[in-house]
């Protein structure tokens, strides 16, 4: 089956009920805040948030409208999603946007914040600038410069801090931008009243920090832009697959073909597609013959023949023959778009190792405030005086230094980037909790037939007797079974047209029940009888087989169907016909051993063949003459000896075993059904994609881990330092200014690693 049927809805009954996009979230504590906001609306069942794709799944029969009055109340901007791919290219188009005024307000607020720093920092090191400013400007004036230019830092480039994280304090469900706005403000408001009122300070804590609100809104403002950057890389793949489809096409009208944007394409419509040109949608050939490139889709980089009736998908690149097409599938039903929705379906969904997450971060920005507070008290009676300045320049730093920013794009950032990496590879997850699910498993079953093996008789042997020449038996063979329907003529037919032998005239063609096929082949004096069936079909033609009996039995032992040819009552030959392993099923299996892995092979053959394909591609543990119901019992007891289990397969008797593994890949040439009841497609259908997939799901869960062990370590080390807790032993703290950059470097590390899985190799490694 043609990748183009893949089913790439949310399977199963639980279906999505709604799903928002949601802007306005920064941290891990928004998206805490938006689940609750959404869980406490009547009638939702369950609702998930991702801080990356901005996103909220909500399953349940909850009112839309209710939905987003609840997320507009708490402060998040929401609309339904209805077109993946239209959303998608909203969305990139929207974070694109965003970039450009980051690096605007950036760019501004470094403008201004350069000199405050230059004029502040420089006094403190070098002591002859502050003496020239002192005696050629005066100390008040430049205060007031820092005052003017830090003023209008903060209500331009830093207003954004403010405008989100005061109503958040307001509702009392503070996030990042409530922790930076009230760092920075009480840095400023305390340097204003130094300035302007130093007689409402205690005597001797009048100093300013108009550089510290000013660098930390820079270096937040600047983190956050390079997270936009990186954000907008680990988004490639889904503008790669929007980009797939073009603007226009060539729609069959009254006057031949007329161009027709997409969007006024309707089912039924006939479309050309001409040599060299992206197909612009899904449908049907009824016309031509050419090749397609479908590897954006498949990963199979071997174009694919395409003639009357094949089907086609839009976003593929057609070869050297013009087709035409009938339209099957537009807008939101392409295969494409459907891919994009599974694609942000993965990226959205939630990982169980999340769950330790959820709850520190929910309680997290609380806790900082409480921490900052007793920070500035401790500070405020314990330290010698002055101890004001020293209070606020401590609570602010652990203000600043604690936001949970890494926390929450640790996760998400890899399982967004593991997703789109295994679609780039022809892997498609329908959720991002397979690729944890996965890295579990230590067991892998597979069944045989058009999993492993390609699923159709083939050719594989071929024994004449001397007198006869192969190229001229295949041609004559070739030439009876082309008469024939049944599915071991087209292996022959298919044999002898691999060789480009001309098939001679044939007339006369019999078939008889019990006794095979028959014809005369050639024209003239030189036409020949040839028979062609089983040793007992060829008896009742007169013909002795005895020659080649033992190499037949030989074949049919190693799970092959031989076939006897006669030519004038004489034998001339045996061929055999077997279902031939797929091209890198050996190698597959070997490097799942290696990987650890227990494999297994289950088919519904005779044991027999199972066995013999098995020893051929280096499976020990094969069980033959299973039926559906048989092969859930051998799932069990792997299971029960190994561990999880992942099953592959493609067949509609696949897929109640598909559903009950611990996670299910279908083969991407299966069949619908089997396709739906499994986690994953493999769109190519090649073995080797499953070493991809679990290969990736390791580095992905690995890459995982190492970001959440940064991000917790960075909190735990820096906020006691940012807290002044080791400052009466050893005179060590954190300045503000150093607590926003090593925030903002925190966040950076945490995304960049997570784009290290862009790396993971197309075979596996």
């Amino acid at each position: 089956m043609h990748a183009a049927d893949i089913a790439t809805e949310t399977p199963g009954n639980a279906a999505p009920t709604h799903v928002l996009r949601v802007e306005g979230m920064h941290c891990a504590a928004c998206v805490g805040r938006a689940e609750q906001a959404l869980r406490a609306v009547a009638g939702v069942a369950e609702a998930r948030v991702h801080l990356i794709a901005e996103q909220a799944v909500v399953t349940g029969d909850a009112d839309g409208d209710a939905l987003v009055r609840a997320l507009a109340a708490i402060g998040y901007a929401a609309h339904p999603v209805r077109d993946a791919a239209a959303e998608a290219a909203a969305r990139d188009a929207a974070k694109a946007a965003a970039q450009r005024v980051l690096a605007r307000d950036f760019a501004l607020a470094a403008c201004l914040t350069l000199p405050i720093f230059m004029v502040e920092m420089g006094s403190h090191l070098f002591p002859a600038l502050h003496h020239f400013l002192a005696d050629n400007i005066g100390m008040a004036r430049v205060q007031m410069v820092q005052a003017l230019l830090t003023t209008i830092l903060l209500a331009l480039p830093g207003a954004r801090f403010f405008r989100a994280g005061l109503p958040a304090l307001w509702r009392l469900a503070p996030d990042m931008n409530a922790l930076v706005a009230v760092g920075t403000g009480a840095a400023y408001i305390y340097s204003m009243v130094a300035s302007f009122a130093p007689h409402w300070l205690p005597a001797g804590s009048a100093h300013v920090y108009f550089e510290a609100a000013a660098v930390i809104v820079t270096l937040i403002l600047g983190g956050r832009y390079l997270e936009e950057r990186a954000k907008h890389r680990a988004s490639a793949a889904i503008r790669t697959l929007v980009d797939l489809q073009p603007e226009c096409a060539l729609v069959h009208g009254g006057d031949g073909f007329v161009e027709t944007p997409i969007a006024h394409i309707m089912p039924g419509d006939v479309l050309l597609a001409q040599p060299g040109a992206r197909i612009a949608l899904d449908g049907v050939v009824i016309w031509g013959n050419s090749h397609v490139d479908e590897a954006m889709l498949s990963g199979e980089p071997m174009p694919v023949a395409k003639a009357v009736g094949a089907r086609v998908t839009g976003g593929t690149v057609n070869g050297e023959g013009a087709l035409h097409i009938r339209v099957e599938a537009v807008g939101a039903d392409g295969v494409v778009a459907r891919i994009i929705a599974l694609v942000s379906a993965a990226e959205g969904a939630r990982l169980p190792i999340t769950a330790l997450v959820d709850r520190i971060t929910r309680w997290f920005v609380p806790a900082v405030f409480g921490v900052a507070a007793l920070t500035f008290l401790l500070w405020l009676a314990l330290a010698p005086a002055p101890a004001l300045p020293q209070a606020l320049v401590h609570a602010v730093a652990v203000l600043i230094v604690a936001c949970p920013c890494a926390m929450g794009l640790a996760t998400p950032m890899a399982v967004m980037v593991g997703a789109q990496r295994a679609a780039q590879l022809g892997i498609l997850l329908r959720g991002g909790d397979a690729l944890q699910r996965l890295e579990s498993v230590r067991a892998i079953a597979f069944d045989k037939t058009g999993t492993l093996t390609l699923g159709q008789p083939t050719l594989t042997d071929l024994e004449l007797l001397p007198e006869y020449a192969a190229d001229a038996v295949l041609a004559d063979v070739a030439a009876v079974e082309a008469l024939s329907e049944h599915p071991a003529a087209r292996a022959i037919v298919a044999a002898a047209a691999a060789r480009s032998l001309p098939l001679p005239p044939v007339r006369d063609f019999v078939v008889r029940a019990g006794h095979g096929v028959s014809a005369m082949v050639g024209e003239g004096t030189a036409a020949r009888h040839i028979a062609i069936g089983n040793a007992a079909q060829l008896a009742s033609h007169g013909v002795d087989c005895t020659a080649l009996s033992a190499r037949a039995a030989a074949w049919a032992a190693a799970g092959k169907s031989p076939i006897f040819i006669a030519r004038d009552g004489q034998l001339a030959g045996v061929v055999a016909l077997g279902d031939v392993a797929k091209p890198h099923s050996a190698d597959a299996i070997r490097r799942l051993t290696a990987d650890g892995l227990h494999v297994a092979m289950l088919s519904g053959d005779n044991i027999a063949t199972a066995r013999a394909i098995g020893a051929q591609l280096g499976v020990a543990d094969v069980t033959g003459g299973l039926m559906p119901a048989d092969k859930l019992t051998v799932l069990e007891r792997l299971r029960a000896e190994y561990g999880p289990v992942a099953f592959v397969g493609d067949g509609i008797n696949d897929a109640p075993v598909l559903a009950a593994a611990d996670v299910g890949l279908a083969m991407g040439n299966g069949t619908d059904i089997a396709m739906e009841a499994a986690d994953g497609v493999l769109m190519a259908g090649d073995p080797m994609a499953v070493v991809r997939a679990i290969r990736l799901s390791r580095a992905t869960m690995r890459n995982i881990r190492q970001n959440l062990f940064w991000a917790f370590a960075y909190n735990i080390a820096l906020l006691p330092l940012a807290a002044g807790a080791l400052y009466p032993f050893w005179g060590i703290s954190l300045s503000p200014i150093f607590a926003a950059g090593a925030m903002a470097l925190s966040s950076i590390f945490v995304i960049g690693n997570a784009l290290r899985l862009n790396r993971v190799e197309g075979d596996g490694r």
